[in-house]
């Protein structure tokens, strides 16, 4: 058994999550949704890593597998597995619940930062975190979930909820991926790299952390 990563566009791999965790000796493997692989059940798993997409969590007609995914997702939480889920991840782990997703006020792009609720302090520090927020949609929290922070456009920017934790910013990117973002965010959005590197350092905390309760 080892972890799983679920991608759902090639420029959205795990980054350094995909780091942290080669440097921890974690074994996981990658399935690629747009390259059609098959999802791993959740007898075969012992973590799951579910990334970002432009795709709508409950847009089934386009996309048949994120309906197989939050199945998935469900029956990991079911089990206890660890779940991370990053953008459209926490948002597939918000659906897993049967929660609705749906488009936020605004786009929120670029450079920015997230607040830790009194819950999130442990996972985020009690100062402001700089984040990559990639992101129009919202969701609601599935009922017993602990918010875990906020930015001022976006109220659910993180929430645990059993094994999982949803993130719907981006902590996992680094100045490796600042030529990627220039290509594919709206102009004028894209982090620098000086800035990225902030993000990478919180990033690795936080991450650090995940998998330090999740081991």
């Amino acid at each position: 058994m080892s972890w799983w990563v679920i991608t759902h566009v090639d420029i959205e791999g795990p980054a350094l999550i995909g780091t942290v965790m080669i440097e921890r000796g974690i074994e996981h493997s990658v399935a690629s949704m747009s390259g059609g692989d098959p999802l791993p059940t959740a007898e075969d798993i012992s973590g799951l890593i579910v990334m970002g997409g432009p795709m709508n969590a409950w847009g089934d007609l386009a996309h048949p597998h994120v309906r197989a995914e939050r199945e998935l997702i469900s029956e990991c939480l079911r089990r206890e597995i660890p779940v991370l889920g990053v953008c459209l991840g926490a948002q597939l782990l918000a659906a897993s619940q049967g929660c609705a997703v749906y488009p936020g006020p605004v786009a929120e792009l670029g450079s920015g930062e997230v607040g830790a609720t009194a819950a999130g302090v442990s996972l985020l520090g009690d100062a402001a975190v700089p984040v990559v927020h990639w992101h129009t949609d919202t969701f609601d929290l599935p009922a017993g979930a602990e918010l875990l922070a906020s930015s001022n456009l976006y109220r659910n920017q993180a929430f645990r909820f059993g094994s999982g934790l949803g993130l719907q910013f981006h902590v996992e990117l680094t100045p490796a991926e600042q030529s990627m973002l220039e290509a594919h965010m709206p102009a004028g959005t894209a982090p620098d790299a000086e800035f990225l590197a902030r993000v990478a350092e919180e990033g690795r905390k936080i991450i650090g952390k995940f998998f330090d309760e999740s081991l």
